[in-house]
């Protein structure tokens, strides 16, 4: 019931209770006249509407998003009309044109010259609130901005998706970007007229009976790769850990191994300076006992080559001594050392008249 028809009621229900009285009729008569224009001059905002007030007298265009109520000037001043801004639910399903928003399913012709089907393609929109003038300005009243939708929505995602071949929309990942790259382009469009595409959201695609075969199999052969794929990654995560096994317990082994050469280097070490130790004092003792023979031997050397000395000048003064003495002397010598040797002479001359002695030893003990 609308604020007249209630302003209306209340009316006569006070006209009954006054009875008839004339007086009272003028004042009920024109309380009723003021409810009346009163009620003409709101107009109430339901959440989920925007309204769009025009004043007809300076051409001014105001949008109110806000529910409540609102004032219209009545005598034609004002001219508020209200359109739907909530979510809505385009569909693409079937095989017939229902109504603005049910349409029949999406056919694409894909990249390779195959077709496939959407059989339930949602698109959720709605009108932009701050854009609700030039809504009602392309569109008008009521819902006639939903006549968009359809051109739009149909040519855009068919021109996206028939940009992928049948492998590739197959393909979540592929199929999310071709509906991505569709939003975009229909909210590009749509926004002119103050609309705007929040999700679109499609079923997978529905191919011909053979291509189905051959996408199962596909899928199957998928599934088989990545249980496949799981194997070598077990397998590997496996190699992994074995070869951490490994590598700890050839560690362990070195670390073992190279603490018994430590070990055993350590061991090596100490005897070679203790060997060096002993080595260090048997030279120091033999270099000490040489060096005491040396100069020993330097010493006695030393004392031989004074008596050496000695000698070869009393030797050297004696025959200087000798050779400045008489023939006779030496021949006194001669005989001192010849004491006890028997020597037999006999005198020869190889002349008449010999001018010296001869002596030919013949025999005899020294």
């Amino acid at each position: 019931m609308s604020n007249t028809d209630k302003a209306r009621e209340r009316a006569q229900a006070a006209m009954r209770s006054l009875g008839g009285n004339p007086s009272r009729l003028w004042f009920v008569g024109a309380a009723i006249v003021l409810v009346i224009i009163g009620s003409r001059s709101c107009v109430t905002v339901e959440p989920g509407h925007v309204a769009v007030r025009v004043n007809n007298l300076t051409g001014a265009v105001e949008t109110i998003t806000q529910p409540g109520l609102i004032v219209r000037l009545p005598f034609g001043i004002h001219t508020v009309y209200t359109i739907e801004a909530a979510p809505q639910t385009f569909h693409m399903r079937g095989d017939k044109n229902i109504d603005a928003l049910n349409v029949n399913e999406l056919t694409v012709r894909a990249s390779d010259g195959s077709n496939f089907v959407f059989n339930d393609t949602t698109i959720l929109f709605r009108v932009i609130p701050s854009q609700g003038a030039r809504v009602i300005a392309d569109a008008g009243e009521g819902h006639n901005y939903r006549m968009w939708m359809l051109p739009y929505a149909r040519s855009i995602l068919r021109d996206e998706f028939g940009k992928e071949s049948t492998i590739s929309v197959s393909n979540p990942t592929t199929f999310g970007q071709a509906t991505e790259r569709a939003r975009t382009r229909i909210n590009e469009l749509l926004t002119k007229h103050g609309l705007e595409v929040t999700s679109i959201v499609t079923p997978r695609p529905r191919f011909s009976n053979e291509y189905e075969e051959l996408i199962e199999s596909r899928n199957q052969t998928e599934n088989e790769l990545s249980v496949i794929d799981s194997n070598l990654q077990r397998a590997e995560t496996e190699r992994s850990r074995r070869l951490a096994e490994v590598d700890r317990d050839q560690n362990k082994i070195m670390q073992e191994k190279r603490a018994e050469l430590e070990a055993a280097l350590a061991t090596a070490v100490a005897a070679q300076t203790e060997t060096h130790r002993a080595v260090d004092t048997t030279k120091i003792e033999k270099v000490a006992g040489g060096e005491a023979s040396l100069s020993a031997a330097r010493q006695r050397a030393i004392e031989l080559k004074g008596q050496l000395q000695a000698q070869y000048e009393a030797k050297k003064a004696e025959i200087d001594a000798f050779r400045v003495q008489p023939l006779e002397r030496v021949m006194e010598r001669l005989g001192e050392r010849l004491e006890g040797v028997t020597i037999d002479i006999q005198p020869w001359a190889n002349d008449s008249v010999p001018s010296r002695l001869q002596v030919e030893k013949v025999g005899g003990a020294e």
